[in-house]
């Protein structure tokens, strides 16, 4: 006989995102925000965040999944020496975030401050560099796996490592919160680089181009082309003009009802 965890549940989200449960929550506002994507995408699915907000919010909530956990975090929260303690305190619970890299103006890294470091600091107007941890500094270089980096956080009794090239400019932050969630969530869904994925619905037209541009850019999985009746001249000519400027980004397309529907959406690049 079969168990049930030996049973394959896998699927695919579209060409290229492949999912380790069937599970797909929708592009509604009041079902998939942040909270929902991050929560779903680590048993193994995805979430499409609505669109029913600006643009500027739709941004900062697929910036809140990737920036969950990972791998490496890629361009991290930063500080420059010269900001307050006031400011890391305001930043890290803005971002929701326990440590902040401290770089100079040259971009290269100087120091890193923890919420330990600020839990009982009164002097909240002085300098950041008074406070930061500058030396001695434990970095590590690009190439480094996520089981090396562990054993570095353990052996120097840290919970987060920076990442840094030859000329010590930060490229990258590894956590030990975020190893761990590795460990307890093997299934969880993806992408190349250790975050979370998601996916996020854009309308048509040109403001969804717009739109479209700036998920992108902050690393949104997949485009969800989301409307009532998408056999339409208008959802074409949009999910054309997607697939020719973000080629490398799989487009979801809906709703249709009918075989044709599909057939003309999938000649036009839908994924």
């Amino acid at each position: 006989s079969i168990l049930p965890s030996e049973v394959s549940t896998s699927t695919f989200f579209s060409k290229n995102i492949q999912l380790s449960i069937p599970i797909v929550s929708a592009a509604m506002d009041t079902i998939s925000e942040s909270q929902m994507a991050i929560s779903l995408a680590r048993e193994g699915g995805i979430s499409v965040i609505h669109k029913n907000m600006s643009l500027g919010d739709q941004v900062k909530q697929v910036i809140s999944v990737k920036r969950s956990e990972s791998g490496i975090i890629l361009h991290p929260v930063t500080l420059p020496s010269t900001a307050t303690a006031l400011e890391a305190k305001t930043v890290m619970n803005e971002h929701n975030i326990g440590g902040i890299p401290i770089i100079n103006a040259k971009k290269k890294l100087v120091g890193i401050v923890t919420s330990r470091d600020l839990r009982f600091e009164k002097k909240l107007n002085q300098k950041i560099s008074n406070i930061m941890t500058s030396k001695p500094l434990i970095t590590t270089g690009a190439s480094t796996s996520l089981k090396t980096a562990e054993s570095i956080l353990q052996k120097n009794r840290i919970e987060k490592l920076p990442v840094v090239d030859k000329s010590n400019h930060l490229i990258g932050l590894i956590t030990y919160r975020d190893i761990i969630k590795v460990k307890e969530q093997p299934k969880a869904c993806k992408d190349a680089l250790g975050r979370l994925r998601v996916a996020a619905a854009i309308g048509v037209g040109e403001e969804a181009i717009n739109r479209a541009e700036a998920l992108v850019q902050e690393g949104v999985d997949a485009l969800v082309i989301d409307t009532a009746h998408a056999h339409s001249k208008l959802v074409i000519d949009t999910l054309s003009r997607i697939k020719s400027k973000f080629a490398n980004t799989d487009c979801v397309v809906g709703n249709i009802a009918t075989p044709e529907a599909a057939k003309v959406l999938i000649s036009k690049g839908a994924d």
